[in-house]
């Protein structure tokens, strides 16, 4: 390989793993987005490890990380960052391929975890004294008004105690008031699995540019070890 075509190599690969980090970032900053802008992770403590917004910013965090191995490694012409970025790189598109299989087989096991874990929640709102479990009661609230929902299946579930946030009138001043009858575990359901479509299409556009990066990172790796570049 010439030294004009191991140039453009090297121009191509530091500006692949750049567009990366690129992503790596985006991805953290759109996972911090929903955590501040979204509050239904109390009421689905089983679900949290999967919670789109906190699978955003771990995921987001590592590529970042890694992807930046890569920019220095283009830039040096270090053989240590890029066999480092390879390696690293490698492991985690394995960990995405695990995650999809395990989302897919594992999809109903989740939906009744989901189902689980409102119940419980919405228990706890209907027990708990009037100061007790302000969180809870906090985003349950706020899911029920959003959403335009009443309970986990319907307005029955609250069992005559219907909290003011199940009103149809905004705002709500008559007493008794219509409620929503629409449960909010559909609709809470569908608003999660319409967040898990945009972040795996994400997802799949990460691991797009992630293999690209590993196959044009091979050759030039092979160039640097052919010149004699050291690991410094």
């Amino acid at each position: 390989m010439n030294r004009s075509c191991a140039n453009c190599l090297k121009t191509v690969v530091t500006h692949l793993h750049f567009l990366c980090w690129l992503c790596g970032a985006f991805v953290v900053a759109l996972g911090i987005f929903q955590m501040i802008h979204s509050k239904f992770a109390s009421l689905i403590t089983t679900f949290w490890p999967i919670y789109p917004a906190n699978t955003l910013v771990v995921t987001g965090t590592i590529v970042t990380c890694v992807c930046y191995l890569g920019v220095l490694g283009g830039m040096r012409e270090n053989r240590c960052m890029l066999i480092t970025f390879f390696v690293l790189l490698f492991i985690l598109m394995l960990v995405e391929l695990a995650m999809a299989c395990v989302f897919l087989v594992y999809s109903r096991e989740i939906d009744t975890y989901f189902e689980k874990d409102l119940m419980r929640s919405l228990e706890i709102y209907r027990q708990s004294r009037q100061e007790g479990n302000k969180t809870i009661k906090d985003d349950f609230d706020a899911v029920q008004h959003l959403f335009r929902c009443c309970g986990v299946h319907g307005a029955a579930d609250w069992r005559g105690d219907v909290p003011i946030s199940c009103c149809v009138e905004d705002p709500c001043n008559s007493v008794p008031h219509a409620n929503w009858q629409e449960g909010c575990l559909v609709k809470l359901r569908n608003w999660f699995a319409r967040n898990y479509l945009s972040t795996g299409a994400g997802v799949v556009t990460m691991f797009i540019i992630q293999f690209i990066c590993l196959s044009i990172t091979i050759p030039l790796f092979c160039h640097f070890s052919r010149r004699g570049l050291g690991y410094l």
